[in-house]
C-alpha cells in the first residue's frame, strides 16, 4: 500500500475513533453530565468496531482501544477528589493505556502489530496477507515489540512526568504547561516511530531478499 493510502487510513480512524467521539463530548458536555457525554462519546468507536467485526469477522482492536479511552475518562471523571486528582484525569488515562501497551508485550502479538495491520493492511487481501507473512520474520517481531514498548514508555512516562508537575507547579503554571509538555512528547515519539518504521522497513526488505535468495548472501 502506498504512503497516501496509509496516511489516508489512519486519518479515516483517528476521525471515527478519535475525533468525532471528541466533537460529540464537546457538544453534549454543557448539556449533561461529563459521565454521560463521555458514555455516549464512547458509543461511536464501538459502532466502528461491531461493523468491522461483522465486514471482515474480526475484533478491531483499535476501536476497542480508543473506546476503553473514553470509558475510562468517564470513570476518571467519576472519581472526583481533590484539586490535583482532577486535573490528572487525562493524565489517569494516558497511564493505562500505556499499561495496556506494555502488558500486550506478554502476548504472542504486541498491540501495535494490530494497530499496523489496522493502517497498512487496510482491505486489500493482498497486503493484508503480505503484512501477515512480514510476522514469521524473527526482526518483524521485534521491530513490533520495540515499538509497542517505547508507545507504552511515552505513554506511561508521560502520566509520570504531569504526576510531578501537578504536585510541584500552581494550577495555574500547570495548566499553562501540560498541553505543551503532552505535545512535544508526542511529537518526539511520533517523530521517532516514522524513523524507526523508515529504517526498519529497508532493513527488513533486505532481510526479505537474502531469505529468497540465500546462495547470494
Amino acid at each position: 500500500m502506498n504512503r497516501k493510502k496509509i496516511i489516508r487510513n489512519i486519518l479515516v480512524s483517528l476521525l471515527i475513533n478519535g475525533g468525532l467521539p471528541l466533537l460529540v463530548y464537546t457538544i453534549l458536555e454543557g448539556h449533561m453530565t461529563d459521565v454521560m457525554a463521555l458514555s455516549i462519546a464512547a458509543i461511536i468507536p464501538l459502532l466502528d468496531t461491531f461493523y468491522h467485526i461483522l465486514k471482515h469477522k474480526k475484533l478491531d482492536v483499535f476501536a476497542v482501544f480508543m473506546a476503553t479511552g473514553f470509558i475510562l475518562s468517564a470513570g476518571a471523571v467519576l472519581l472526583g477528589g481533590s484539586q490535583q486528582l482532577i486535573l490528572l484525569r487525562e493524565s489517569f488515562v494516558t497511564g493505562i493505556m500505556g499499561l495496556i501497551f506494555l502488558v500486550s508485550l506478554l502476548f504472542p502479538k504486541p498491540i501495535i502489530y494490530y494497530f499496523a495491520f489496522r493502517f497498512i493492511a487496510s482491505n486489500d487481501e493482498n497486503q493484508k496477507q503480505a503484512f501477515a507473512d512480514n510476522w514469521k520474520f524473527a526482526y518483524a517481531r521485534k521491530v513490533m515489540r520495540i515499538m509497542t514498548a517505547g508507545w507504552g514508555a511515552v505513554l506511561l512516562g508521560e502520566a509520570v512526568i504531569k504526576v510531578i508537575m501537578v504536585y510541584s507547579l500552581s494550577v495555574t503554571a500547570f495548566l499553562a504547561l501540560s498541553h505543551l509538555v503532552m505535545y512535544v512528547i508526542l511529537g518526539i515519539a511520533i517523530g521517532w516511530t516514522y524513523l524507526y518504521r523508515k529504517q526498519s522497513g529497508r532493513r527488513l526488505a533486505e532481510i526479505k531478499r537474502e531469505s529468497a535468495f540465500p546462495i547470494l548472501k
